[in-house]
């Protein structure tokens, strides 16, 4: 069952067939030639005792003579054809009925191999008639009749030895394919099997990646193969394992951090009291991003997750947040290196989570600021909006230098998308995350030296039905 089982097992018992059908396919015409030598064979000894005869004197001979022609040539009689002339030439008396007559005179091939194949078959014994062309005179034809038991056990001894000869030719060669198999396929294929299993034992150890060696073509793909996904698994884990331990550590940073927001927030709400204007201004800004801040640090104690919380769409004026997102980061009114300009009429809306789409835009415009800073030129930050089938597409263009080729490889990816050194690369993986969840899609449109530009996309239907 095992040996069924396994390819090398199944190839050696496909060889072995295979080897055995040709053989077969070679045995056929060959057993049917030997029969047509066999019978050739006595019609040229029947000639020469014909010819012994017709040489003697009054063409006659001694029936002891006569005796050991025949038994030499191996017939029972020999009779002479020539220009519709019959002459019976040797006979040893009496004969038994005729079984069959063979026609030898340039007769089909398909006809030998059926006459040879129902001879192997016949019973044994009888009496056959052959007739033939003289070999050493065409003009004359010799007609012979002999014992057909002696031609059939030859057939089949000599297919007997032939199939021996077979058996032999199909282990020889199966056994030689299959340890050259073995050796050039199985043995890779198995030592990628073995690498799988021992790699799915501890992915994360990186001596455990398979080495790719083989110089097979497809071998080689195949290891080639394995050895990208065990390096895209062991990446997985190690980004699994890093926002786990993030996971963690942010618990904490927002638990005590909630606090102390919460205490920042007592402070503000004196300055409500105070009668500068200025103040008067800043207070309620100062006094809402707190409150998002102390929400989004609850929020994340209490949900504990890798993913968002589901959303709370409702209708949101896109130039309102976008302004008031541009204020919070320090770019309205701007100063001499980056300004912002929100290109946004005040009527168009999109339907979404507004703290959400907060945090999508916040991330997007402080990453633009950042790299514009990074810059020896100043450069300004574009808010802009269009209107597509039912959706609202949120633009947000920068000037700046654009983004590194290791950052677009992977763009939405945690900790692998950064475009700095300082950043941890989760901004635009929680921004992805946030539209994803609002049934939106955040995508980049073109990042070159001239500039870089996301597009948001979300669902405008029900706030243009709400108009």
């Amino acid at each position: 069952m095992g040996l069924l089982r396994s390819l090398s097992g199944r190839l050696l018992l496909v060889t072995i067939a295979v080897v055995m059908l040709a053989e077969i396919a070679i045995f056929v015409p060959s057993v049917a030639r030997f029969r047509e030598d066999y019978l050739m064979e006595r019609v040229r000894r029947a000639e020469i005792a014909a010819l012994t005869v017709l040489a003697a004197p009054d063409q006659m001979v001694s029936r002891e003579l006569e005796s050991e022609l025949i038994s030499r040539a191996e017939v029972l009689n020999v009779v002479v054809r020539r220009e519709g002339i019959r002459e019976m030439v040797l006979t040893s008396g009496t004969l038994a009925p005729i079984a069959g007559t063979y026609d030898l005179r340039e007769p089909p091939i398909l006809d030998l191999i059926r006459d040879a194949l129902l001879r192997i078959a016949a019973p044994e014994g009888g009496v056959i008639r052959v007739i033939a062309y003289a070999p050493e005179d065409m003009g004359k034809e010799l007609e012979i009749t002999l014992r057909a038991g002696p031609l059939t056990d030859a057939m089949r001894q000599y297919g007997l030895n032939i199939l021996i000869l077979s058996l032999a030719i199909s282990v020889v060669t199966s056994a030689m394919v299959f340890v050259a198999v073995r050796r050039a396929v199985v043995s890779p294929i198995t030592g990628v099997i073995e690498n799988l299993k021992h790699f799915s034992e501890n992915p994360e150890d990186a001596d455990r990646a398979i080495v790719p060696s083989s110089r097979v073509g497809e071998i080689a793909e195949a290891e080639n193969a394995v050895a990208d996904m065990q390096r895209d698994v062991q990446a997985a884990l190690k980004s699994r394992a890093r926002l786990a331990s993030l996971g963690e550590a942010v618990a904490k940073i927002s638990h005590d951090l909630r606090n102390i927001l919460a205490t920042t927030q007592l402070m503000v709400d004196r300055l409500e009291m105070s009668q500068d204007p200025i103040v008067g201004r800043t207070t309620p800004k100062l006094l809402s991003s707190l409150d998002r801040a102390i929400r989004l640090c609850q929020s994340t104690l209490t949900y504990g997750k890798a993913e968002e919380a589901p959303p709370e769409t409702r209708i949101v004026a896109l130039s309102g947040l976008a302004i008031e997102v541009a204020e919070g980061l320090g770019l309205i009114p701007g100063d001499a290196s980056v300004s912002c300009l929100v290109d946004v009429d005040s009527d168009v809306v999109a339907e979404a989570d507004p703290e959400h789409l907060y945090r999508v835009l916040n991330n997007l415009m402080r990453n633009a600021a950042q790299a514009i800073r990074n810059m020896d030129r100043p450069g300004t930050i574009t808010i802009s909006t269009k209107s597509l089938d039912g959706t609202v597409a949120i633009l947000v263009s920068d000037t700046g230098p654009g983004m590194p080729a290791q950052s677009l490889q992977h763009l939405f990816k945690p900790f692998r998308g950064s475009a700095s050194r300082e950043g941890t690369g989760l901004g635009l993986a929680i921004a992805h995350e946030l539209v994803s969840v609002n049934r939106g899609k955040l995508e980049l449109v073109t990042s070159t030296t001239a500039g870089t530009q996301f597009c948001i996309t979300l669902p405008a239907r029900a706030a243009m039905a709400a108009e």
